[in-house]
């Protein structure tokens, strides 16, 4: 194991653990469905990502595993997206439907209580994950069998096995450096 992957392991733990991820704190159901903690994505690397998608006014953006819909609420009030965010715990739902009414943003993001892997992405333009390369690669199927050509799926710091990233963009931020894996559909395979 590199330094960097050790590096991010503890630091997806930590978040998980911080978040009240603790086994005893959550359901049995929910830790079996679960891809990866919740670690919410530092500004400067939702922003990144968001650039690296080349978001259009009008496109639909969908954030699987959306956590506190960060990277959805910018989509929105910088780019003018709709958002579609899927998150598995009910407590990250409600937070995240809070801060989207607050914000006035209801018309423009739906967010779904929901496993991912039972996601609707037909209506995708641009998917973006942040989630564990082994759960990308349980993804990976769902997103080639799902989304139309010319998508774009946008993974904030694990690749999506198998597939040839068309750019790959780095910035730091909280005292690391992120990389962001950018594809297109249909995916350029290794």
């Amino acid at each position: 194991m590199t330094a960097l992957t050790a590096w991010t392991v503890i630091l997806l733990a930590a978040g998980w653990l911080w978040q009240g991820g603790a086994p005893w704190r959550k359901t049995q159901q929910f830790r079996q469905q679960s891809l990866a903690p919740f670690v919410p994505s530092p500004h400067p690397v939702v922003e990144k990502m968001l650039e690296a998608a080349r978001i259009k006014r009008g496109e639909t953006v969908f954030d699987l595993g959306c956590g506190d819909g960060r990277v959805l609420i910018t989509a929105a009030r910088k780019y003018g997206a709709r958002g579609v965010c899927i998150e598995l715990s009910p407590d990250l739902v409600r937070q995240t439907r809070e801060q989207i009414r607050r914000l006035g943003l209801e018309d423009r993001i739906e967010v779904i209580e929901g496993d991912l892997m039972n996601a609707d992405l037909r209506s995708a333009d641009v998917v973006t994950l942040y989630l564990l390369t082994s759960s990308n690669e349980l993804l990976k199927p769902k997103l080639e069998s799902s989304l139309r050509r010319g998508a774009r799926v946008i993974s904030h710091d694990f690749i999506v096995p198998g597939w040839e990233a068309e750019r790959v963009e780095k910035v730091y931020a909280s005292g690391r450096v992120h990389t962001i894996y950018v594809y297109s559909m249909p995916p350029r395979r290794r």
